[in-house]
C-alpha cells in the first residue's frame, strides 16, 4: 500500500472520529440553548471534516498512483512473458528445424551385380530362376537409403 494512501485514510478517519467531540458538544449546547458554544463547536466540527476531506484527497492520490504502479507493473509481467513465450517458440522452432536436418542426413550404397546375386539367392529365393515376365536373371544395380544413425532402420529399394 502507498504512503500517501495510508497517510490519507488514516488521517481521515481520525478526523472524522475527533469531529465526534465537537459534535456532542453542540448537541449540548442545543439542549441547553446556549448559541455561542453551539457556534464554536460546529466551527469545530467544520475545521476538522475539512481536514478529513484533504486527507481523502490525498488517499484519492495514493491509491492512483498505487493503480498506476499496479498497472505498470502488470505490463511489465505481461511484456516478460511475451518474451520468454517468443523465446520457447524460437528454440521449439529451431529444435524443428534441427530434427528435420537430422532426418534428411541419409547414406546411399549401391549394391553391385555380384552383391545383388547375393541378396537374390538368400534373401529372394522366387527370383532365382529369373523374373516370372521372362527377363534375364541379370541382376541390375539396386540402391538403398537409411538413416545415419547406427542400429536404425533401412529402407531399400530395387
Amino acid at each position: 500500500m502507498n504512503v500517501k494512501t495510508m497517510e490519507g485514510l488514516v488521517g481521515a478517519r481520525t478526523n472524522l472520529n475527533v469531529m465526534n467531540t465537537p459534535m456532542r458538544v453542540y448537541k449540548d449546547a442545543r439542549r441547553r440553548g446556549d448559541l455561542r458554544v453551539m457556534e464554536r463547536a460546529m466551527e469545530y466540527a467544520g475545521d476538522f471534516a475539512d481536514k478529513a476531506r484533504e486527507y481523502e484527497e490525498k488517499a484519492d492520490i495514493g491509491m492512483e498512483e498505487e493503480a498506476k504502479e499496479v498497472r505498470e507493473k502488470i505490463k511489465a509481467e505481461f511484456e516478460e512473458a511475451i518474451e520468454k513465450r517468443q523465446e520457447e517458440r524460437k528454440e521449439q522452432t529451431e529444435q524443428v528445424q534441427e530434427q528435420r536436418q537430422e532426418e534428411l542426413h541419409t547414406d546411399t550404397v549401391e549394391i553391385s551385380e555380384e552383391g545383388n546375386l547375393l541378396f537374390q539367392d538368400t534373401l529372394l529365393p522366387s527370383h532365382r530362376d529369373g523374373d516370372a515376365k521372362g527377363k534375364d536373371s541379370k541382376p541390375q544395380n539396386a540402391r538403398m537409403t537409411g538413416p545415419l544413425v547406427s542400429g536404425g532402420t533401412i529402407d531399400v529399394g530395387i
